[in-house]
Formats: C-alpha cells, sequence, structure tokens
C-alpha cells in the first residue's frame, strides 16, 4: 500500500493545522514516494506519448492545501492526491492525464475540465469537421469498456454557431471533455499502481491527442 493512504486516512479524521504539522515528516516521505511513482509514469508514458518527456514530476501533483477563502468547507487540506500529467502545465487549461489517490474513491481520468470557452469551442469546432474520427475513438469496445460514457453534463440545445441538423450534434452539447476508470483499493500498490495507470492512460491517449489537436489547429487558424 501507498505510503500516503494510511496518512490521508488519518487526515480524514484530523483535518487541522496542529494535527498536520505534527505528522508533517509522514507526509513528506509519502509524497516522496508519490514523486517517484510520477517519474516513473512519465517516463513508462513517454515512450508512446513524446511530449509527456519534457514534463516535469513535481509540475505535476497538486498542492495539499486546500483554497478556503471562499469556501464554506474550511479544513485546510485536501484528504486526496491529485496528479495531472499535461502539456503546458497544470494551469494551461489544456487537456492531459489524471490519476486521483483517495482511500475508497480513487480513479484514473483524463481529458478537459470546465475549459475555456475558446478551448471548448476548438473542440466543438474539431468534432464538428472530424465527427468520425471522434467517435471512431470514443466508441471503440476497448475504450469504451475501460471508461463507459464521456462525463455527462450537457447543453439542453445545440451550441451557437453550429448547425441544428448537423447528425452527430449531441456530441457538441458536452460541458466537459472528461472519462474515468475507477480503482479500488487493491491497486494503491506501488508496482501495481503504476502499471494499472500507464496501461490506462494509454488506452486514453487517443482521446487526450484528439483534444490537444483540436486546441493547436484552433491556434493555427488565428490571424
Amino acid at each position: 500500500m501507498l505510503k500516503i493512504i494510511p496518512f490521508l486516512i488519518e487526515l480524514t479524521e484530523n483535518n487541522n493545522k496542529n494535527w498536520f504539522d505534527e505528522h508533517r515528516d509522514q507526509y513528506q516521505e509519502a509524497r516522496v514516494e508519490v514523486v517517484e511513482l510520477v517519474e516513473k509514469i512519465l517516463k513508462q508514458l513517454s515512450y508512446s506519448v513524446p511530449w509527456v518527456s519534457a514534463i516535469k514530476p513535481s509540475n505535476c501533483l497538486f498542492r495539499i492545501n486546500r483554497d478556503i477563502r471562499f469556501s464554506k468547507n474550511k479544513e485546510p487540506y485536501k484528504t486526496h492526491t491529485g496528479i495531472f500529467i499535461v502539456p503546458g502545465g497544470r494551469s494551461s487549461g489544456n487537456p492531459g492525464f489524471y490519476l486521483h489517490i483517495e482511500p475508497a474513491k480513487s480513479f484514473i481520468g483524463g481529458g478537459v475540465y470546465a475549459p475555456d470557452p475558446k478551448v471548448l469551442q476548438a473542440i466543438r469546432q474539431e468534432i464538428y469537421f472530424n465527427a468520425a474520427e471522434f467517435k471512431q475513438i470514443v466508441l471503440d469496445k476497448t475504450f469504451n469498456q475501460t471508461f463507459g460514457d464521456m462525463m455527462d453534463e450537457r447543453l439542453k440545445r445545440p451550441p451557437k454557431g453550429f448547425p441544428v441538423d448537423f447528425p452527430d450534434i449531441e456530441w457538441l452539447k458536452y460541458k466537459h471533455y472528461v472519462v474515468s476508470h475507477t480503482l479500488d483499493d487493491s491497486f494503491l500498490e506501488f508496482d501495481k499502481l503504476l502499471k494499472t495507470s500507464v496501461e490506462t492512460f494509454l488506452k486514453m491517449n487517443p482521446f487526450i491527442a484528439f483534444l490537444n489537436q483540436a486546441i493547436q489547429n484552433a491556434k493555427e487558424t488565428l490571424p
């Protein structure tokens, strides 16, 4: 079992600064192991996904501190570890691979959540012009068995700027282009999670590549 798991279990019951300060060494030791896991994921993934080789492990990890300024929940720390492997970095807004480590709630996901309107428009436009390619990816048997349907939050009406009689209009209504694969706690051992993460990200890669290509194509058409 990853060292971060028992730490997160205890943190859930003791989510306050005093407890965290007393157990900071335990957290730092667990974080070192997580960074090592990310290093190995990046190395193995880079053989098939070249842009990953430019990513630094430390730039993939989210801070454990929560931003509580505008939240009713004033607990200072997250009770999960989030890892986001994405071209341009975590704050780029680009689609990428995500690993969520949390006792009883872990999953492997990816795509782009709540994208900037320009990014969302670029993705919809790419699907509009290349619907057959997109459907070949998301309706592929292995892809569908692994991830199921995309995160299902959609517009009620077709998005502006696209013909309402477009045969694949439903694919343009999504507000997020995200897929995920649930992990039970038996996968939260270092070697097992490494193997599963890389295998799952590779199955997801055509989806991520399509979304990133959409953004790149949109940038190239700008004056």
